[in-house]
């Protein structure tokens, strides 16, 4: 059977279809049994999978809509962000924001909270203007902005049907430049970590929870002129003069050594024509309150030695509240804790519970995506619109057909 893209999941569902069009989704969806979407493969969970059938949405053909008077793009759920950013440059748009790996499908990746970084930057989902989805009656249904049921189904975990094109938000296209800055020690970032999360359009802290310094600070700075300055200084840290990549990999980022260069090439950390990040690795992430960081870093530094063996990075990031009741930045600016682990699967269950009872004072919400060890109840403790979100999907797929194991242990369905 197939695994994610990393290896590190096997999928379970015995069938799976690779749909080209919306008549093949309606084709499935007209017979019975349980359906669920699959995209790029980027989740680290069963979350993706099902007893049923897995419909493969990735194959769809990359035709894209551009709405310039609206300012918004109409793509297939199953495109990769890195294509459709492309697309757009060339036609002189741009995305707000991009996640670290280009290679992500449009649709899982909003469905799920995917995120880039920067305060002022919301996830990938709050981009979204509208959907179409195939429902449990094998019919198109479309729910846009402002409607009703939207803020249920933007971050919707393939809860209720099967997404087959979004339409997103789009700006004029920008030109960005990224610098890594080192020597930025714990006592100075925490001391004023709003200071240095504002430093950038869009800034990632590489950490493996070592002393004194945090690590490496990779910022991304949107300019006017490719001539603009950036800070040669940030905290008690200073900018790298070399090109040398702070990830121990070298052929797979985006340029690095303060070069400027079109968005679509600099907001990803990953460049979309290589592997992405280290592969044979486990994820996981939790978004805590932006007022919560200090003490929230402060929990998990103090297992810097307990998880360190296991552990290849910690990226933190930030990110702007939104109104998604599934969102992991609902109605809450949010710190990104994000822990890339070595495919270490007993190890790291045991380093994730750690982590996970360090910031439980601080009601953390994990990405839906990535390994975690929450169950319904510590879910509805920190999403206060699950039942919400429960009660909506439950009124379109009556009969769950789009529910699974991991949507029902986190109570996001009803079991059955």
């Amino acid at each position: 059977m197939p695994r994610n893209w990393a290896g590190t999941y096997e999928y379970s569902a015995p069938r799976i279809v690779e749909a080209t069009s919306v008549a093949d989704v309606q084709r499935v969806l007209r017979e019975p049994g349980r359906v669920r979407a699959l995209g790029t493969r980027h989740s680290f969970t069963d979350l993706p999978d099902t007893t049923g059938t897995l419909v493969d949405v990735t194959g769809f053909a990359a035709e894209f809509e551009l709405d310039e008077a609206a300012q918004t793009v109409t793509v297939p759920a199953g495109i990769r962000y890195g294509v459709l950013a492309v697309w757009l440059d060339d036609r002189g748009w741009a995305l707000r924001n991009m996640g670290s790996l280009p290679h992500i499908n449009v649709g899982g990746a909003t469905a799920t909270g995917t995120h880039g970084s920067g305060d002022a930057n919301p996830v990938l989902s709050a981009s979204v203007r509208a959907l179409r989805y195939i429902g449990a009656d094998a019919e198109v249904h479309e729910v846009r902005r402002g409607d009703p049921d939207f803020d249920a189904l933007v971050v919707g975990l393939g809860a209720y049907g099967i997404v087959v094109s979004l339409t997103l938000d789009v700006v004029p296209a920008f030109r960005v430049r990224q610098d890594i800055y080192t020597g930025i020690s714990w006592e100075a970032a925490l001391a004023s970590y709003d200071e240095l999360t504002s430093a950038g359009y869009s800034v990632s802290v590489f950490s493996r929870w070592e002393e004194p310094s945090v690590g490496y600070v990779w910022l991304k700075t949107r300019l006017e002129a490719d001539d603009d300055p950036v800070p040669d200084t940030i905290l008690d840290g200073v900018r790298a003069t070399e090109g040398d990549s702070p990830l121990g990999v070298e052929d797979n980022i985006t340029e690095i050594a303060g070069v400027p260069g079109p968005w679509m090439l600099r907001l990803p950390h990953f460049r979309l024509d290589a592997e992405p990040s280290f592969g044979d690795e486990i994820q996981s992430e939790y978004f805590v309150a932006r007022a919560d960081a200090r003490a929230a870093l402060e929990a998990v530094r103090t297992l810097g030695d307990s998880i360190r063996p296991h552990l290849i990075w910690t990226e933190l990031r930030t990110a702007a509240a939104d109104e998604l009741w599934l969102s992991p930045a609902y109605r809450r600016d949010v710190v990104i804790i994000h822990f890339t682990w070595y495919n270490h699967p007993d190890e790291v269950a045991a380093a994730v519970a750690r982590v996970e009872t360090a910031l439980e004072p601080f009601d953390a919400r994990p990405h839906w995506g990535k390994v975690h060890g929450f169950d319904r109840a510590a879910i509805e403790r920190v999403h206060p619109r699950l039942a919400d979100a429960r009660a909506v999907f439950e009124r379109l797929d009556p009969e769950g057909r789009f529910s699974n194991a991991h949507l029902e242990r986190l109570g996001v369905r009803e079991a059955r």
